[in-house]
């Protein structure tokens, strides 16, 4: 079971933290007009800078956009050096960087939250950061809110969130841009991301990122959702994982697998499109640990400050590091839209959370758990592989449409004390091939992803 009754730190509902000074060196790019990209409903803006003209549009300091089959950019010359003194560990090592600031995204949902995810490449000697800054409803502006500093590795630097942030009207949560007070009406209308690639002085080497994007939302508090009506029934050959043969390996990783919902849900689907870890990778595992690319998700994930594996973005980028994935973090709508990503081959890992009595079938109740939805029954039911089971050939399971679409796109819930906590909102994560067929890439713009 993976973090049952632990309190939630998305879509906090009422929450102090306390003010810290946030900022961040570095140049702004003039503000310049971008693509929308609008998820049916209205509710969801899901936007990214992947293509060669993308990467040309903003601002370059130090950084180069790279033509080819998979567009990217790269560290040409370094804007600078700085000293980075690493909070997980307290070692201070100097590092070059460069810098990259998206134009303007003019939201066409004034959003309530917003999400960055990112693909990239970090070679030993590397790790990159993102920030988000961006303009209220209101025209003042948020300051630059760091959504993470990573590297696929764990040699060069500990990946992690950044606490504290907060402006006295919006608070960063871990992975999450939030309103304070979404009741208000004060809404973020835009935003800008800025990329900030690091590598060791003198060393010649360099990140490459492929995708950067984020996705902005204004999802209305909601204790129940309305079914959608069935319209598919197929099953996608999914490989079967469990979290929890895995509980009391690796305790360092989150207090081990118990707690590896999401990692484990990720690795399903990396493998699911014919990826996977070398030997070399897998060579530090135990060897009598049966699934030892579990093991290697999850420590592959872990935010040292959250100090868990369930990082959105971290997920996505986790996954980005296999070869032609791409991987996001947005939100959908409804069962509607994974029958629209089933149909064409994609599957999705959801987040959701609930009571034992709210899911039929779960055995189980959670504050916050991933599962990997890969079909339809005839009837309409949903089809989840869920890592949640006991031994991986529990993990299929079968779930009543009505309650799983619930308790997936409420916003609100109580808990077994009746206290009123948050739900997720729809979210999901989509792994999908950097080359796609014309009916899968119809699909994800069907649910608001380019």
């Amino acid at each position: 079971m993976s973090r049952a009754e632990q309190p939630s730190r998305r879509i906090v509902l009422a929450a102090a933290v306390a003010a810290a000074a946030v900022g961040a060196a570095g140049p702004t790019a003039a503000a310049a007009p971008a693509r929308r990209t609008r998820a049916p409903g209205g509710l969801v803006d899901n936007h990214a800078w992947t293509s060669y003209g993308d990467w040309r549009a903003g601002g370059a300091h130090g950084t180069r956009a790279v033509r080819g089959a998979r567009p990217g950019l790269v560290i040409a010359a370094p804007a600078g050096t700085m000293d980075y003194t690493d909070p997980h560990t307290g070692r201070t090592a100097g590092w070059e960087y460069a810098t990259w600031t998206s134009p303007v995204h003019r939201l066409a949902v004034p959003a309530t939250e917003a999400i960055a995810s990112w693909n990239a490449h970090t070679p030993a000697g590397t790790w990159l950061q993102v920030e988000l800054t961006g303009t209220y409803s209101d025209g003042t502006d948020t300051p630059w809110y760091v959504m993470g500093r990573w590297a696929s590795g764990d040699q060069d630097i500990r990946r992690t969130s950044v606490d504290g942030q907060i402006d006295g009207r919006s608070t960063i949560w871990t992975d999450t841009f939030s309103i304070d007070d979404a009741a208000s009406g004060l809404r973020l209308v835009s935003y800008r991301l800025r990329l900030t690639l690091y590598r060791t002085p003198g060393s010649g080497i360099t990140p490459t990122v492929w995708r950067l994007g984020a996705m902005g939302s204004d999802i209305p508090d909601r204790f129940t959702v309305p079914a959608s009506a069935p319209g598919l029934a197929r099953e996608l050959k999914v490989p079967r994982y469990s979290q929890e043969i895995h509980a009391g390996q690796y305790p360092e990783y989150d207090n081990g697998g118990e707690a590896w919902c999401s990692p484990t849900s990720s690795q399903m689907i990396i493998e699911y499109w014919g990826r996977g870890p070398t030997a070399e990778q897998l060579a530090w595992v135990d060897p009598a640990y049966a699934d030892p690319q579990v093991c290697l998700a999850a420590r592959s994930t872990y935010d040292y400050q959250y100090t868990g594996c369930g990082n959105w973005p971290f997920n996505a980028a986790y996954a980005a590091t296999y070869k032609d994935l791409q991987g996001v973090v947005t939100r959908l709508g409804s069962l509607t839209d994974l029958e629209t990503l089933i149909a064409v081959g994609i599957p999705a890992i959801t987040s959701q959370s609930f009571l034992k009595s709210e899911l039929t079938g779960a055995g189980y109740g959670t504050s916050g758990h991933l599962m990997t939805v890969i079909g339809f029954t005839a009837d309409g039911d949903v089809i989840a592989n869920d890592p949640a089971s006991p031994g991986d050939d529990a993990v299929r399971r079968v779930y009543k449409r009505s309650e799983w679409e619930n308790i997936w796109l409420r916003t609100k819930r109580y808990n077994a004390s009746g206290k009123v906590v948050s739900g997720t909102g729809g979210v999901c994560y989509l792994y999908f091939p950097a080359h796609l067929s014309a009916r899968q890439r119809k699909a994800l713009a069907a649910v608001g992803i380019r």
